[in-house]
């Protein structure tokens, strides 16, 4: 079955109620309407429901009458939410009068919505900067226990027959959100990862943490660097086939791997791969996009508490229909299910 035939049979399986703060958003509103007819989620729009009822029957949508509306401006609806708010903030000096001001903005009603209990996850960006999207979810939502950092992760679609990864699939992390981790934030960055791994992949992790050199084939502060983080990972997650320091044709090729960490159970046979830094981990994966006809399924954005993922302001219709049952399928792993 391929990745998103699976994803969204999962989906349906285990509905969530996915905030969709872009209300108006022609593409978001397409998609939405998709994922609606599907069964994939619970739809929940932020804006004037009549405003919103208009735009979909210019688009010539049909099931978008069956979603959630809740208006920002309905102060009976959003008081509870600014009282969150400021008991989250109230350190930070916000006042409930701020806190009503702030739940106007869709993207923190959503993130609220969420931490409330009301909501399962939230996808946004079309119209929005990355920067806002995050800042309301760092804001509110904050990280996972344990986790301390955000990161972007790419799911590789090889083609078909490939010898590597796993189900023509691999996990690259991270790609698009920390320039330059810390030991401490590679460790966390590979636990987050191999859930993506797990939660969205269908894989059973087993990761590699990549550097220039294997097992002590070269010294140098950055490959330090990563046999630290190997270390700390093994101790935040001891059950986890996780390794490093590798190269990536030690992690990957069986043969180099059985050469080079003779004693490793992942080398070569990683279908995770954690790079040193964010130039690394993104030029590889435009690569490995470009060279080899991979699909890159992401950014998905991974640590957070609760699932929240950006969207390009380029996002096609099917870049957000895919990106919602993936965030949905990351929170039913959240929720164990």
């Amino acid at each position: 079955m391929k990745l998103f035939e699976r994803l969204t049979k999962k989906a349906q399986e285990f509905p969530q109620r996915m905030v969709l703060p872009e209300s108006l958003e022609p593409r978001t509103l397409t998609a939405a309407d998709q994922i609606i007819e599907k069964k994939a989620a619970k739809i929940i729009f932020l804006g004037k429901k009549e405003e919103i009822l208009s735009e979909a029957e210019k688009l010539n949508l049909s099931h978008i009458g069956e979603a959630e509306f809740h208006d920002p401006d309905d102060t009976h609806f959003t008081e509870k939410y600014a009282e969150l708010f400021c008991e989250l903030r109230k350190k930070k000096g916000v006042t409930l009068q701020d806190a009503r001001y702030t739940v106007k903005n869709p993207l923190y009603l959503g993130c609220l919505m969420i931490k409330a209990g009301d909501a399962d996850a939230m996808v946004a960006g079309a119209l929005s900067p990355t920067s806002s999207v995050l800042r309301a979810a760092f804001q509110v939502l904050k990280t996972k226990p344990g986790i301390s950092v955000v990161s972007g992760a790419f799911i590789m679609l090889l083609p078909e027959g490939s010898i590597y990864g796993e189900d023509n699939m691999m996990v690259f992390a991270d790609c698009a959100v920390v320039p330059d981790p810390t030991a401490e934030e590679l460790a966390q960055i590979a636990i987050a990862t191999a859930k993506t791994t797990k939660d969205i992949a269908g894989l059973d992790p087993v990761v590699a943490l990549l550097s220039f050199s294997t097992k002590n084939s070269a010294s140098h502060e950055k490959v330090d660097k990563v046999i630290k983080a190997t270390e700390l990972a093994h101790q935040l997650d001891p059950s986890l086939k996780i390794d490093g320091e590798l190269q990536s044709d030690a992690a990957i090729v069986p043969s180099v791997g059985k050469l080079k960490a003779p004693e490793s159970e992942v080398a070569g046979h990683a279908n995770t791969l954690i790079f040193p830094s964010l130039e690394t981990g993104n030029i590889a994966y435009k690569l490995v996009q470009r060279l080899a006809g991979a699909g890159a399924v992401g950014p998905i954005l991974q640590g957070l508490a609760a699932p929240v993922n950006d969207l390009s302001r380029g996002a096609t219709v099917e870049d957000i229909v895919n990106t919602i049952i993936v965030t949905c399928n990351q929170a039913i792993g959240d929720k164990g299910l």
